[in-house]
């Protein structure tokens, strides 16, 4: 409503655009625009506007320019354009008190509707098919049957058509129509679509059904019409369904807090909730059938190895001091082991080949995507082996692995889905030195990580190693590595002393899966090797040992599990290919301490 003949003025330099000015000489409007809203302008007996004009003019006297501020009605031009901006404002504040009105109509409907669904009770008929309790993988045709065609009722078991079954699992997703609802239950062994029709669709609990609510439900078991799409092929039609918890929604909706374009840190601090979505939940079960896997591998191959299960907790360092988490142990300082390596080789005279799956620690503050702190360790140690051996041995292990896993149609399906540019690997994998690897580099002008041509004794960086391997896409044996830039257990090459019999197996896309190599087995060149780095061997006299009491030629190798699992399912980090990672300045969930009694 317009103010009648008052005098509105705006300042802006010294004005304010806010309600606590009344637009008066005192409290000044900053713009035209604001002072149009609060007194709006009119054909007869309007506010007039005023604005303060900068006018230069003598001191009497001195001589000297002063600057007089004068107020002075707006001009012409800026009304005109503070009027137009002032009717489109009008017109935005129409249409958004439009669409507050609409939603505030909307929502006392719905909230009358929900109060209206309160009143719907829902009861099992006592006189349908007993059902029969199944999880949601359940195919078995001799247990279920599918009903097919089509039907004037939504449920009908008259003609004994479909199998009646009760499941259990939470709502995955949900899509709502008119007068029916689908959803799809998970429940960690499959995925099955469910409807909702007639009285099912008009409860309080299916109206406000949200995202990860479990559930208990009853019905038919039907194929899929035909030109439709449901987790294999099929879907229960409702007669019954109880909410058994119910999940929370709107701002604490699951979709809100693990958003598919939250940052990664948000992503790790939920990652209880992560772990429900389907490609987190793939991962986790590959990583079990890779588990299972190399068990069975390991048992298959000629001779087997065994498994034994070493300690995390270790006086005595494997790759080097300083990626040691130290902890008092007693009153006595020990670490978490970096590799079981060494005491695995102490069981190789009574036990044969031996094996183990262990966790490993490594204090490296690397915020790469192929490090952790903690991962899944698989080493084997083998006696009375040639380096060759051992290369014929990893190529075995690993592609018996995925042979294995692969065999299963659900893991194939989940790498197929998860990775579709997976590609099995052929035997025999491409062996290069790591002097044919430098030369490789120089030519192919991948620097150092001083930005310098490769030389020879360089320790060849992630990131030039993975550009090499994803050029050549294929599984690549890098082997012979100099002595400086290797492990003190390591054995020189006989034929060239400067370097080892070790060997990195690369992987396209992830870089070094495997490290490995042939173990010193001579008691004087393993003195000297503890000797060259400064390692007392003292307490090492039990892994010495085992050159005193009938030595032999053995090797082995140690598998990170997450980053062989980034390659087969094309992850980008291998943090994605952990239960909880645990990586620089990430230790639980929230980075909480918890403790327990």
């Amino acid at each position: 409503m317009a103010t009648p003949g008052k005098d509105v003025y705006f300042d802006e330099e010294l004005g304010k655009d806010d309600t606590s000015r009344d637009g008066s000489q005192q409290k000044p409007y900053k713009t035209l625009l604001f002072a149009h809203i609060q007194h709006p302008p009119a054909l007869q007996d309007g506010p007039q506007y005023l604005t303060r004009k900068k006018e230069a003019g003598a001191d009497q006297g001195s001589g000297v320019s002063e600057i007089h501020h004068e107020w002075a009605p707006a001009t012409k031009s800026a009304l005109k354009k503070a009027g137009n901006l002032y009717e489109q404002h009008k017109k935005k504040q129409a249409k958004g008190d439009e669409i507050a009105i609409r939603e505030k109509q909307e929502s006392e409907k719905r909230q009358h509707a929900l109060e209206e669904a309160k009143k719907v009770q829902i009861q099992q008929d006592p006189q349908l098919p007993k059902a029969i309790k199944i999880r949601l993988n359940e195919e078995d045709p001799k247990l279920i049957q599918l009903r097919s065609g089509k039907s004037d009722k939504d449920v009908d078991y008259s003609e004994g058509r479909g199998t009646r079954v009760r499941v259990t699992g939470r709502v995955h997703r949900l899509r709502t129509q008119k007068d029916v609802i689908f959803f799809t239950l998970q429940d960690g062994y499959g995925l099955l679509q469910c409807v909702l029709t007639g009285d099912l669709t008009k409860t309080y609990d299916a109206m406000t059904m949200t995202l990860e609510t479990s559930l208990e439900v009853y019905g038919e078991m039907w194929e899929v019409p035909p030109k439709q799409h449901a987790p294999n092929d099929r879907e229960l039609h409702a007669d019954y369904f109880i909410v058994i918890g119910k999940a929370v929604g709107d701002k604490e909706a699951i979709t809100t807090r693990v958003s598919p374009d939250a940052d990664p840190q948000t992503l790790y601090d939920n990652r209880h909730l992560v772990l429900r979505g389907e490609n987190a939940s793939s991962v986790m079960k590959v990583r079990a059938a890779l588990l299972r896997a190399f068990r069975q591998t390991y048992e298959e191959i000629t001779p087997s190895c065994l498994e034994v299960t070493p300690p995390c907790m270790v006086q005595t360092q494997v790759e080097g001091g300083a990626t040691l988490f130290a902890f008092d142990y007693y009153g006595q300082k020990a670490y978490l082991t970096q590799s079981s390596q060494l005491y695995l080789e102490t069981c190789l005279p009574s036990l044969g080949n031996v094996f183990c799956v262990a966790p490993s620690f490594r204090a490296e503050k690397s915020q790469t995507r192929r490090h952790l702190s903690e991962y899944t360790h698989i080493e084997a140690e083998l006696d009375f082996i040639a380096f060759d051996d051992l290369l014929v041995h990893l190529e075995l292990v690993m592609c018996r692995v995925i042979e294995i896993a692969l065999a299963n149609p659900q893991i194939a399906q989940q790498v197929r889905d998860l990775n579709p540019k997976f590609k099995v690997p052929e035997r025999p994998f491409m062996r290069m030195k790591y002097a044919d690897a430098i030369v490789w580099l120089i030519e192919h002008d991948i620097m150092n990580t001083e930005g310098e041509t490769h030389k020879f004794g360089d320790d060849i960086a992630e990131a030039a190693e993975r550009k090499m391997t994803d050029i050549i896409d294929r599984p690549i044996f890098l082997t012979h590595f100099p002595t400086e830039i290797k492990a003190f257990y390591m054995k020189k090459d006989p034929q060239d002393p400067r370097v080892t019999e070790s060997v990195d197996c690369l992987m396209p896309g992830v870089g070094e899966i495997v490290g490995g190599s042939m173990r010193m087995d001579d008691y004087d060149e393993l003195m000297e090797a503890y000797k060259r780095v400064e390692i007392d061997p003292t307490p090492y006299y039990w892994y010495t040992d085992q050159r005193k009491y009938g030595t032999s030629p053995h090797g082995g190798y140690g598998l990170g599990l997450e980053r062989f699992l980034a390659w087969m399912c094309g992850r980008f980090t291998v943090k994605d290919c952990s239960l909880y990672p645990r990586f620089t300045d990430r230790y639980t969930i929230d980075d909480e301490t918890i403790e327990f009694e």
